[in-house]
């Protein structure tokens, strides 16, 4: 019931949905003197101290298995900035958005996609750049870059359900999101984003780090950048991916369910 009634309302709200995502990203960069700049220098700030960090203080190597570590890096972090404004944001969602909640007739089950569809719009500006950069290193664009809507699409949808869920809880209590906003950092670390969880040595360990699922879009993005993989040639890891994801989306449901009708009240 709450799937159909999910998608009937996505049917019947698409053009405003389209219009809230523009809006959320148009107030992202609204008053600042360097506006939409800013999507751009601050993730290249980041990756600019790790990097530094990394491969020239703590690091002290030229790169991993030959391929340079700037780019090994850039390559696998771009996904993780859509997912940490995901976490972070998708958790206060429904907070943000009070007034569509509390004063109009609008679908709640809508805000996490057009807070997904904005936070989108950055990754694949971002991502523009991270190919223009390996152009400039002399690595031109491959066959394979034709699996990055692939993974894409695989990140949005899995960061909608969570956006849903983790809003829904957001919204009856800010020890919540709190909480999610402490974690943050810890799922950078156990992404495998700044090492090659290949080189783990104890076998488990590396099995665990494979079946985050924040992981699997790492390295999918690194299979085409870095590594040349298809993503068929790693069936056992996309199956675990896809249960996850359905994981995700049954919690995603059962709190839409539970918590729609208190949410008005509770805001």
């Amino acid at each position: 019931m709450g799937l159909t009634e999910i998608i009937r309302e996505h049917i019947a709200w698409r053009s405003q949905i389209f219009r809230l995502a523009k809006a959320d990203l148009m107030k992202t960069y609204n008053g600042a003197a360097l506006g939409w700049a800013w999507a751009i220098i601050k993730p290249s700030v980041t990756i600019f101290v790790y990097w530094f960090a990394f491969s020239t203080g703590l690091r002290g190597r030229a790169g991993i298995d030959g391929f340079p570590f700037f780019f090994w890096l850039i390559a696998g972090i771009i996904s993780w900035f859509y997912v940490q404004e995901m976490i972070n944001q998708g958790a206060g969602a429904m907070r943000s958005y009070r007034h569509l909640v509390t004063k109009m007739k609008f679908p709640i089950s809508t805000i996490p996609t057009f807070v997904g569809l904005s936070h989108l719009v950055v990754h694949i500006i971002l991502l523009a750049v991270v190919i223009l950069l390996y152009i400039a290193g002399g690595m031109m664009p491959s066959i394979y870059y034709l699996q990055l809507p692939f993974y894409m699409v695989l990140m949005y949808v899995f960061c909608v359900g969570w956006c849903m869920f983790s809003s829904m809880l957001g919204a009856i209590s800010k020890d919540f999101i709190n909480l999610v906003r402490s974690f943050t950092m810890a799922l950078f670390w156990l992404s495998g984003i700044m090492f090659d969880i290949h080189t783990i040595p104890v076998k488990w360990v590396q099995l665990i780090f494979k079946l985050n699922p924040i992981t699997y879009t790492v390295e999918g993005y690194r299979n085409c950048f870095v590594y040349h993989r298809w993503f068929w040639e790693q069936p056992k890891l996309l199956a675990a991916y896809l249960c996850e994801m359905i994981a995700m989306w049954i919690l995603a449901l059962w709190a839409y369910k539970k918590l729609r009708k208190e949410i008005p009240d509770v805001l």
